[in-house]
C-alpha cells in the first residue's frame, strides 16, 4: 500500500502525537516512512523519539540559505531580485532527511515574511518541495501540517491522498474541521476524516459524533497522562502508552478501509 496523508487541526489538539505514532506504527510494519514536519513550530522529531544528539543537528530546509540560493539561483539577503520559481527538489528528501527508529524525517521550517511578502526564494523552494513530496514519493508520507487552515488557502496540500483533521470535544475544534473540509474539497481533496483526541468519557465521544458525520470519524484517542508527560521525559508517545498505540492502530485500519 502507498499513501500520502496530511494531518492538521487547531494548535494543541494533538496532531503531532497522531503523526508520530502513525509513523512509528507503519515503520514497525516494514513500510518506508517519510515523516514531514511542516509546522512552523517543529517538534515532530521529539515526538518520534529522536535522541537529542540528532534533533540538535536538524536544520530546517527553509534555514539552509546556501541550498535555497543554489536551487533558486537567488542571492541571500537580496530583495527584489529575480530568482528561479521552479527549483530542483527531487533529491532533497534523500539528502537532507534524518532517520531513527525506521522513520525518515524531513523538517521543512517556515519563512519570516514580515515586510517581504510570501513570494520569496525560501517559500518557492518549500512549496515546490511540498508538492514533490505529495505527488512523487512512494510508500507512506505523513505530513504534520501547520495549525489552522492557512496552508489550504495556499494550495500546498494539493496531491494528498487523505486529509486527517484532529479535533478535541469542543465546538471551536469542530468548526475548524468544517472549515478545513470545505477548503480541502475546493482544491480537490475528497477523503477528509476526523480523529478525536483527548477524549475522557462517553459524553465526549457522543459530542463529537453529534457534530460530524460518523462515517467521517476514524476513531478516538482517549486522554492519556503518559502521553501528556512524554515530552517532559523526552520520550515518544509511541513508547509511552501502549493503549494510545492500540487506538491509533484501529484508526489506521479504518483509514486504510476508507482509502
Amino acid at each position: 500500500m502507498k499513501m500520502k496523508m496530511a494531518i492538521t487541526g487547531k494548535g494543541g489538539v494533538g496532531k503531532t502525537t497522531l503523526a508520530a505514532v502513525m509513523s512509528r506504527i507503519y515503520a514497525s510494519e516494514g513500510y518506508k516512512v517519510l515523516a514531514v514536519d511542516a509546522d512552523p513550530d517543529p517538534n515532530l522529531a521529539l515526538a518520534l523519539g529522536f535522541p537529542p544528539e540528532i534533533t540538535e543537528k536538524i536544520v530546517p530546509i527553509s534555514e539552509m540559505k546556501k541550498l535555497v540560493a543554489e536551487r533558486t539561483k537567488s542571492t541571500p539577503g537580496a530583495f527584489g531580485k529575480m530568482f528561479k520559481i521552479n527549483p530542483k527538489v527531487d533529491d532533497i528528501p534523500e539528502r537532507y532527511c534524518r532517520e531513527y527508529n525506521g522513520v525518515r524525517l524531513l523538517t521543512m521550517g517556515t519563512v519570516d515574511t514580515g515586510g517581504t511578502g510570501c513570494f520569496c526564494p525560501e517559500n518557492v523552494l518549500l512549496k515546490k518541495l511540498t508538492s514533490h513530496l505529495l505527488l512523487q514519493n512512494k510508500d507512506i508520507v505523513i505530513m504534520d501540517m501547520e495549525a489552522g487552515i492557512e496552508h489550504l488557502g495556499r494550495g500546498t496540500a494539493q496531491g494528498v491522498d487523505v486529509f486527517i483533521v484532529v479535533v478535541e470535544p469542543g465546538i471551536r475544534s469542530i468548526q475548524t474541521f468544517k472549515h478545513v473540509k470545505k477548503l480541502a474539497m475546493d482544491i480537490g481533496i475528497e477523503k477528509i476524516f476526523v480523529v478525536a483526541n483527548k477524549i475522557k468519557n462517553k459524553e465526549d465521544e457522543n459530542f463529537v459524533l453529534k457534530n460530524i458525520d460518523e462515517k467521517e470519524c476514524l476513531g478516538f484517542m482517549h486522554y492519556s497522562g503518559a502521553v501528556g508527560s512524554s515530552d517532559r521525559v523526552n520520550k515518544s508517545p509511541y513508547d509511552s502508552d501502549k493503549e494510545t498505540v492500540e487506538e491509533v492502530k484501529k484508526i489506521k485500519q479504518k483509514l486504510e478501509m476508507g482509502v
